[in-house]
């Protein structure tokens, strides 16, 4: 028999809920198409959908009893295993949902934490993610369990902590997030230990909504080999390489996480200690996918997020990626227009990418300046000082001094001028 036939897992077949409320700008079939989306990067095939204009949410199952026996008619006709929800459900909401369709039913939350668990693969990412699932299922544990374990398997939401065959109790899973709370707190001190060391470097953040083509834009920039997928959230740990946008100029560039509209905010939370390379940032390249017809909403629900995380930046470059994908020239003379100083690229075709480097070399040189230090030739503490926080540009050598000329960020010139001010018998800068 066929080896790769008896391990084919076979998918669950799911029905999508869309509701439109009476504030959004947005059309409900286009958060169903990336419903859909999040349903196929979780492994779920998709047969059939349901939507609901709705005014006032129902307490006891939130679309109203009606819409809700239309849906479980729907399953039984379909073979639904599982009814996802475009909106978050309350505990109660779901179990009387659950009661009425008689299949397994979630909400878009406990779908990205879903797919947040099978795509971590760092400690960290795997930590993070517990963490939020367990605080997102600790108030719909629907009675006491005796242990915790994990379960194997396939299925939508049955990876990881909090599949409803788990067996626990709220107190266990208490003292978990708790463990894991400490663990992120080691974790963000090594972070910041890590970053500590890379302070000297230009550091450049892509953010971005999730598939905007960041992680291919960090490939064509450093020749690295960041994993890519035309799936939501390919990759969930920050990836910093470094890169050389001339002979002259290397810094660090940092692949973050995708950002996605109603992002779960256990999983925001868990994810800081990552995001804060976003923070340390000297300036935020925000990727757009100028060839998804939603990238007003997706730049906006971005931007949120930025807000929410304190990581917003003086230093934002807008970089509208997949250009390649986009016929209309009228559309692109209007949002050159729109956004000034906005960079058109396309990063899988490496269209564009000299004008990204020259804009983000320009920013750079805004943030640096040149100095000339004479320094006293038994003075090897500040030499080796100069050499790792500055680029040295021209040296004069005497009997006793050495006047150099070098360039460095103004935070670290600082740094050297502080020295001058403690050694002055040693250093002075012309």
């Amino acid at each position: 028999m066929n080896k790769s036939h008896l391990t084919k897992q076979i998918k669950e077949r799911a029905l999508l809920v869309g509701i439109s409320h009476p504030h959004d700008t947005v059309p409900v079939e286009d958060f169903l198409e990336e419903l859909a989306l999040l349903a196929d990067t979780a492994g779920v095939d998709v047969v059939d959908t349901a939507t609901q204009n709705l005014k006032n949410i129902d307490p006891s199952t939130y679309i109203g009893k009606g819409k809700v026996h239309e849906i479980a008619q729907k399953v039984f006709e379909n073979n639904i295993q599982v009814v996802i929800f475009d909106d978050d459900l309350s505990p109660g909401q779901t179990k009387n949902i659950e009661k009425e369709v008689k299949c397994k039913t979630i909400d878009r939350s406990a779908l990205i934490l879903d797919i947040f668990a099978k795509r971590a693969r760092t400690k960290e990412s795997k930590t993070q993610v517990e963490l939020a699932q367990l605080e997102y299922l600790l108030p719909r544990l629907t009675r006491q369990w005796t242990h915790l374990e994990r379960q194997a398997g396939g299925g939508v939401f049955t990876k990881g902590p909090g599949e409803t065959q788990l067996e626990t109790d709220k107190r266990l899973i208490g003292n978990r997030i708790s463990v894991l709370k400490e663990e992120l707190k080691k974790i963000e001190k090594q972070r910041k230990t890590q970053r500590a060391t890379r302070d000297e470097m230009f550091k450049v953040a892509l953010v971005g909504y999730t598939n905007a083509g960041k992680s291919t834009l960090l490939n064509a920039l450093s020749d690295a080999d960041v994993f890519v997928e035309d799936r939501l959230f390919a990759t969930l740990d920050a990836t910093v390489r470094r890169v050389h946008l001339d002979n002259d100029y290397p810094c660090l560039f940092t692949d973050t996480v995708g950002f996605i509209r109603k992002l779960p905010h256990h999983l925001v939370a868990s994810f800081r200690s990552t995001l804060e390379e976003v923070r340390e940032a000297d300036i935020l390249l925000h990727v757009v996918d100028i060839g998804n017809h939603q990238f007003h909403e997706q730049m906006e629900t971005v931007n949120q997020v930025l807000k929410e995380l304190e990581a917003t930046n003086d230093t934002m470059m807008i970089v509208f990626n997949k250009v390649d994908k986009v016929a209309d020239e009228t559309m692109l003379s209007q949002l050159k227009k729109e956004f000034k100083g906005a960079l058109f690229i396309s990063a899988q075709r490496k269209i564009g990418l000299d004008k990204l480097k020259q804009a983000i070399i320009r920013q750079i040189n805004a943030d640096y300046v040149i100095r000339t230090i004479s320094i006293d030739n038994a003075d090897g503490k500040l030499f080796s000082m100069v050499h790792y926080l500055g680029e040295i540009m021209d040296t004069k050598h005497k009997s006793k001094t050495t006047t150099v000329k070098f360039r460095a960020r103004k935070q670290d010139a600082e740094k050297i001028q502080d020295y001058q001010n403690k050694n002055k018998d040693r250093l002075k800068i012309l």
